[in-house]
Order: C-alpha cells, then structure tokens, then sequence
C-alpha cells in the first residue's frame, strides 16, 4: 500500500489540542504519516469547536477551505473529515447542510480512525455521526461510572495504566509513540512547544442554564491518577516541560474515583516527574473550592499559583438564574484567599453579558465585582441562545444592540483593569518560561507564572537585555518585570543564582 497522508487541523480549546495528538498517535500506529499543511495530505481531518456560534462558523469556514483542496491541481488533498465538538453535537444536520465534508464521524469512531479514513479514500461514505446527549451513555451515580466508560476522547492515549517510569523514545517504533515496557501512549505531539495540555477529565455535571457542553461531552468522567501520570511521563520524555491540566470542570476531579481529594493527591505526584518543572490547573469551579485544594496549589513546589476560576457574573440574582452559585462577595473572598497565601497569584476569569432578564443593576454589579477583584485576564463573551439549552427557553431576552453594547463596555473597562494589574507587577522578579524566539528575531518569548498558555499575554525578554546569552525553549530564566504593555510585560534577565528576590 503506498503510504497515506493525514493532516490534522485543531480548532478551539485546549482540550481539542489533546484530543487531536490522541488521534494523531492512534494514526500513526495505523501507519499514516502526519503532515503539517493540509495540502500535502491524502486526508484534512478538521477536529471542529461547537462552543458557540462564532467557533461553529469557524469551524465551518475552515471546512469549506480545506475542501477546496480537493479541487486544486496542486494540492494532493483527496477528502476532508469533520471530527470534534461539532461534528459530535450535529452529526447528520451538519453532513446534510455541508455535502463538501467527506464524512463526520463522532467521538465513537476515534478508536477506530485509521480504518475510516481509509474507507474514505477507497471512496465510501461512512454514515455519519446520529448525535445524542452523551449524558446518557454514563450511570447517574459518579461512582459506578469508571466500570461503564467507553469511549472518551482523551481517556484512552494510556494503553496500560502503570506507575512506571515511561522510558525515552525507542528508535524502532514511530515518533510519539512510547515502547511496550512502559505504558504504551497513543499520543503524537503537533507542535515543539515546551509547555502541553494533559486531560484529567471529561464532561461536566452542573447544569449552567447557558451551556451545551454536557450534552455532547457527556457526564463528569475522570481519568485514573495512574494513567495521567504516565502521560505526563511520556510528555517530559517529549521534552515538555509544563504540563496545563485540563477538563471541563478540574476540582469536580476525583468525585467518581471515591476520593473528592483526588486532585490534592494527584498535584504532588505530578511535580515529581522528572522533567516537569510547572504544573498548571485550569477550569476550576468557584463554588467547589476547597481550603485543602487552595492550600496544596498555593503550597506545593512546582504547583503554579494560578487560578482559571470560572465566574461567569457578579450578581447573585442572575447567576442563580444562570443555575449557578456565588455572587460579588463570595467571589471577592475567595479571591482574598487566594491572594492571603500567595500575593502575586495568578487569577483570570471569564463573563457573560447580556443573558436573558440581565438589568443595568446586573451589569453594574459586574462592574463593581471587576474593579475590586483585579484580575490578570478576564474574557467578555455576549450571550447567544444555544441549542437545546434551558437558557433558549427563557424570555426577556437582552436585545442584540444592548448585548453588543454592553460587551464593548465592560471589554474596554476590563482592559484598562487589566492594563493597571499588569503595571502592578513592573519591578517583580519572575520566573519565564522560554516558549520562542521574539518576532524580530532579538530576544525570547514566554510565560510567567501568572501567564496561561495562549491566551493570558506573555513575558518578553528582549535582545539588547539579553546580551549575548540567547536562551532556548523550555529553559526557565529569572527576570525583573521592567515594564507592561496592556497584560504583555517586558523583563530583564537575572545574573545566575539569583533567588526570589532578584540577588544572587
């Protein structure tokens, strides 16, 4: 058989990015060979977002893209596939309204890919994905849902759940594939970054009034400690060097494996891999915080203080109409919490404006939430109705010009909040970790500990502050923040030796 081509095209979050190098591994054991450009592959499979309107159009628009391959005399593009979030919430609706895509296959067919790209290319047309509320295909009751899981996208990179060590990479078998003596992991990394997204759950339980993702990611499900920390094994192995945990919903994690403390466990083990020097948790729920997680995540050698708390609001009335808990205050002592154990914690959030029956007082108490709390990154997101959610059924819905509005509104209030918290940490000593070289070629790029990947702003360290030293990606360099720009902040390397203080 001549070799078979596949690229893979990710789009939105980072539990997409691991969903994809999962089944970039499954591909490669299937003997397809991963290109990075679409039009040098036999196959576009395109892993789609259907978080929202705006990430499903494109989703959409990448699809139509990658089919107009197939007609380029130039490109050696055969067939397009839609796989993911979207592909997963419409399947027939979505193959029936888009004939370009050669086929879209739900989360069932990951495990079997290899087998249904090369159908495609043989020219069938497998039957695409019949979508049902994934909430369904797990029990009720969290603890009897580790014997009935099947397939999790993301579950099942760990072949063989092991404490042991995950040897380095073995000449004979295909790059990103670890050897049998250890712990077999189906994931090939896309990208040379030193920072990767590891999965430690799937689905969610809570019952937010504006979210579809239980529906099509299914019921709260996590991954036993013992395969996360062989993954995180064979990542340092890859060369990463912080590890960015994610799910739907981080400090639910534990809650069917009989330990609601599973998380606190799982962190220190996750600092001992040999090789991982920053552990990160995203997705964390406010009112599931407990005194014990803060205190291991603020205390933990290599734990990052940052903490991704999902707010949504302010204002306890809508957010009990949100189905959610909290309001202004609680939210500002949680915060208080935080910063009491470690001042210069890392805090970001989202919001949502404009949900159904949200008054002026809402959104005025959003802003007085926001000013207190400063905040390093906050994301503003005008609601939209999603299909099948309880919120499309609610009435006094905000205009579209009011919601546009108010979205302008509390986005410029928010980046000069976030300007100022920034300012904030101008003579601070950090700790960058490398990711790049600098645009212009002079300098390095990367991130602080109060710094996500991608999406909370980045530390520079320019050329003519580095001198002739030119650090490399996944080194650690500590610098003192010289100035910010917006959340960007400018820092100048440290002499060797110099502690937390800035003083060898």
């Amino acid at each position: 058989m001549p070799p078979r081509t596949v690229a893979l095209v990710t789009l939105g979050c980072t539990r997409n990015e691991v969903d994809s190098e999962e089944l970039a591994g499954r591909l490669e054991a299937g003997g397809w060979t991963l290109v990075d450009d679409a039009a040098d592959a036999d196959v576009a499979v395109v892993n789609t977002c259907g978080f929202v309107e705006s990430a499903k159009k494109d989703s959409i628009d990448v699809l139509l893209e990658a089919s107009t391959l197939k007609h380029d005399p130039v490109a050696r593009t055969q067939a397009v596939v839609a796989v993911g979030c979207l592909a997963e919430r419409y399947g027939e609706q979505l193959a029936a309204s888009l004939p370009e895509a050669d086929a879209v296959l739900g989360f069932d067919s990951y495990s079997d890919m290899s087998r249904q790209l090369q159908a495609v290319l043989a020219g069938e047309r497998p039957a695409s994905h019949v979508p049902r509320d994934r909430r369904s295909l797990l029990p009720l009751s969290p603890s009897a849902r580790q014997a009935s899981a099947g397939a999790v996208p993301g579950h099942q990179a760990v072949q063989v759940s092991s404490t042991a060590p995950v040897p380095t990479q073995d000449p004979d078998l295909p790059e990103g594939v670890a050897p049998a003596s250890g712990p077999r992991v189906l994931r090939r990394r896309l990208d040379g970054r030193p920072w990767a997204p590891l999965k430690i759950a799937s689905g969610c339980d809570r019952r937010c009034a504006f979210c579809a993702i239980p529906s099509f990611r299914g019921a709260f499900l996590s991954r036993p400690a013992a395969d996360v920390v062989a993954e995180a094994r064979w990542l340092a192995a890859q060369g990463v060097r912080e590890v960015f945990l994610v799910s739907e919903n981080s400090t639910s994690y534990g809650k069917d494996l009989g330990d609601v403390r599973s998380l606190e466990r799982l962190l220190p083990e996750l600092t001992a891999v040999e090789g991982i020097e920053r552990v990160r948790v995203s997705y964390l729920q406010p009112a599931e915080m407990r005194p014990g997680l803060l205190d291991v995540m603020t205390s933990t050698p290599g734990v990052v203080p940052y903490f991704d708390l999902s707010f949504q609001h302010a204002s306890p009335s809508l957010l009990r109409r949100m189905r959610r808990f909290g309001g202004r205050e609680e939210f500002l002592g949680l915060i208080r919490q935080v910063r009491e154990r470690v001042p210069d914690a890392g805090v970001r959030s989202n919001v949502i404006v404009g949900f159904p029956g949200e008054t002026e007082d809402d959104v005025r108490e959003l802003e007085a939430f926001l000013t207190e709390a400063r905040l390093d990154v906050v994301g503003v997101f005008g609601y939209s109705d999603e299909d099948g959610t309880e919120a499309e059924t609610y009435g006094e819905k905000v205009a579209d010009d009011v919601v546009a509005r108010r979205v302008s509104r509390l986005t410029d209030l928010v980046e000069q909040l976030t300007a100022q918290r920034a300012e904030e940490r101008v003579g601070d000593v950090v700790d960058v970790l490398v990711e790049q070289p600098a645009d212009d070629g002079h300098g390095v790029v990367g991130r602080a500990l109060h710094q996500g990947p991608d999406v909370d702003g980045t530390t520079t360290l320019p050329g003519e502050l580095l001198g002739s030293s030119q650090p490399a990606p996944g080194q650690v360099v500590r610098a003192r923040v010289v100035r910010a720009d917006g959340v960007d902040l400018v820092a100048e390397p440290l002499p060797p030796g110099a502690g937390a203080e800035g003083r060898p």
